[in-house]
């Protein structure tokens, strides 16, 4: 899939993520790009991913900088927020070729891209734009479906198909939270011995941190279908699925994988706002801020490198800050 002509990177204003102020995070000085992605055009339960990306960045205005867990604010690792990629509706390989390239510019410029879905056939273009620079990657997927059909009503690259697009690339996946399988993913899976962390296996026994990363090869890129996560805390999806994982265990796995392996792009897709509802959206927002936070534990590593073990024993420096503290 031949890319777009070279991109020039846009900032918005003055929806930008966290609701920070453009002289808070410039594009010049950033690690992380925040992406918006409004990808909607292969939805086949609940349509309106579409206005997902905009979700999460106003609910982000009312997370707190400060996070209690790493005692620090993680916008301060260099944040900005790229204007929202244009998506045609009826040519979903132009929005793919745009994204894309956007990212391959980010990636050149040594951020880590953010992407905020729209639905989970977006994560096929950050992944054929960073496999060319780290080609040993990996995909970590959190998400309650395998999305390993070789196509779905009538195309190969829907929702349902994307892991698949991404198998077909060469690039290794591991699945995680997975409770809903069709007959062909069944078959794909054991016939490609790809790695599956079943739901019910995690209910069963826990989830099984050094299981997965064993299973995981560095570098990695991670993607996290909202629909991962139970349905409880997280009803504003394209396509909801009992008996997901909780915010607690997204969050221990998100951790130890962005200290053990160099994490070299990631998405949260598939938020589907509800009207009057915004629990799901701060959801989707507040765990944006978390990957950011997790994104700067330990030092930075050449492909292939393995980071260090995480350093349990010792707390995170504190950081000043003479910010006012965020109003309610």
């Amino acid at each position: 899939m031949p890319r777009s002509p070279r991109a020039r990177l846009t900032t918005p204003e003055p929806l930008l993520f966290l609701g920070l102020h453009p002289s808070e995070s410039p594009l010049s000085k950033a690690r992380i790009a925040v992406i918006p992605a409004p990808f909607d055009q292969t939805t086949s339960y609940l349509p309106g991913t579409r206005f997902g990306p905009k979700a999460i960045l106003e609910a982000s205005r009312q997370v707190e900088f400060y996070d209690e867990e790493l005692d620090l604010e993680p916008f301060r690792i260099g944040v900005a927020t790229l204007a929202e990629i244009e998506v045609e509706p009826a040519d979903i390989e132009a929005g793919l070729r745009k994204l894309e390239t956007v990212v391959a510019e980010v990636s050149a410029k040594g951020m880590i891209p953010l992407t905020l879905g729209g639905e989970h056939s977006l994560t096929l273009a950050p992944v054929a734009a960073l496999r060319e620079l780290y080609p040993g990657m990996a995909v970590l997927q959190l998400d309650a479906h395998l999305d390993l059909r070789d196509a779905y009503q009538g195309t190969k690259l829907s929702h349902a198909s994307v892991m698949r697009r991404v198998r077909d690339l060469g690039v290794p996946t591991v699945a995680v939270g997975i409770r809903s399988v069709s007959r062909e993913e069944a078959d794909y899976v054991h016939a490609e011995g790809a790695p599956v962390f079943l739901a019910r296996e995690i209910r069963a026994r826990g989830l099984d941190i050094s299981a997965i990363l064993a299973a995981l090869p560095n570098p990695v890129y991670i993607t996290v279908d909202l629909d991962a996560f139970d349905p409880a805390e997280v009803p504003a999806v394209g396509t909801p699925e009992p008996g997901g994982l909780t915010w607690d265990e997204g969050l221990r796995l998100l951790r130890a994988v962005c200290e053990r392996r160099q994490v070299v792009g990631c998405d949260i897709v598939e938020l589907c706002p509800i009207p009057g509802q915004p629990a799901s959206d701060f959801f989707a927002a507040k765990l944006a801020n978390k990957l950011i936070g997790y994104l700067g534990l330990g030092p930075e590593k050449e492909p292939g490198g393995e980071k260090p073990e995480p350093r349990a024993a010792s707390k995170p420096r504190r950081r000043s800050s003479k910010r006012r503290k965020r109003g309610r």
